[in-house]
């Protein structure tokens, strides 16, 4: 994810990285090119002649596209930012349920015990993450888990599930060894609920893209009207339908390419959400409740903003 410090408005309009622009210069060459083509044409510089003298189908298609663009646009960003909120529930949750571990039981637990339950809250993040991202996790819950507890999760399909299932083992134990009163232990399933609700929103999201018809019918609708309008403005603005024409594709595609960004919001394109960060904040929150120190500060990539 691009994160940028707030820039000058002149800045803005010269601003590459985290922009789509970079991903669209093919397309809006070849809009520009079609543009030379109509004007080649228009001027008779070309032995065909096809030029759409009115304006008015045009206008009545761009209303139309941009309507179905904003309800794109909408849908994708309602996908991406319900994403957000479930991560920082996430964090929440984590940090309610650390406090629970250290505050709550009736009497001490063994340290084994709790530094057990610490660890898989630690590596539920990054589990969610790698399921999300369909990458391998063995790394990352390695490094967090001990030796049998990380066979179980490395055996099961889902790993976040199986970690919240030896949360709740966890908590049974310690209910009957006496440490934890039935009213405790009903807060604690509620901070687990919580954090089931977070996995589920989670996979549903990931699960569930936007359905596909509605997709290619607004894809196909943008590059034709794109690659068309130069024969519609040819005829009332001459030598700068060029102009006009790429920077009205611009605006288009760039709609359409933002809102299949933020349609999978757990991917790794620049506006996707930075979830190895995340799940660093999210592990460094449990570590300093536990007054451990802090892990190494995230840090986007060097001259880019990114964070991953």
């Amino acid at each position: 994810m691009i994160v940028r410090p707030h820039l000058h408005w002149f800045r803005m309009l010269l601003a590459w990285r985290g922009s789509v622009l970079p991903q669209l210069l093919p397309r809006l060459l070849l809009i520009f090119f079609i543009s030379i083509i109509a004007l080649a044409a228009h001027d008779h510089l070309l032995p065909v002649s096809l030029n759409l003298n009115t304006t008015a189908p045009f206008s009545l298609v761009g209303i139309a596209l941009a309507v179905f663009l904003g309800f794109r646009n909408n849908a994708s960003y309602d996908r991406w930012w319900e994403a957000r909120k479930l991560w920082g529930q996430l964090l929440n949750e984590s940090r309610s349920l650390t406090r629970q571990a250290l505050t709550l039981p009736s009497r001490e637990l063994p340290k084994e015990d709790a530094a057990t339950f610490l660890a898989i809250l630690n590596a539920l993040p990054h589990a969610l993450r790698h399921q999300l991202r369909r990458t391998d996790a063995r790394d990352d819950l390695a490094a967090r888990l001990p030796g049998a507890l990380f066979e179980r999760v490395m055996a099961s399909r889902y790993k976040p599930a199986t970690l919240m299932l030896c949360l709740g083992e966890w908590v049974q134990r310690a209910a009957r060894a006496g440490a934890l009163d039935p009213m405790t232990v009903l807060a604690f399933d509620r901070n687990l609920n919580g954090l089931s609700d977070v996995i589920g929103g989670c996979e549903r999201i990931a699960s569930t893209p936007l359905p596909f018809a509605y997709s290619v019918m607004i894809h196909r609708t943008v590059y034709f009207f794109c690659a068309s309008l130069p024969f519609g403005l040819v005829d009332s603005i001459g030598i700068f339908t060029p102009v006009f024409a790429v920077f009205v594709a611009y605006t288009f595609m760039a709609h359409e390419a933002i809102a299949s960004q933020l349609e999978e919001p757990f991917g790794t394109d620049d506006n996707d959400l930075a979830l190895n960060t995340m799940s660093a904040v999210i592990e460094d929150a449990m570590r300093d409740l536990r007054g451990e120190p802090e892990l190494a500060p995230p840090r986007p990539r060097e001259d880019s903003y990114r964070w991953d």
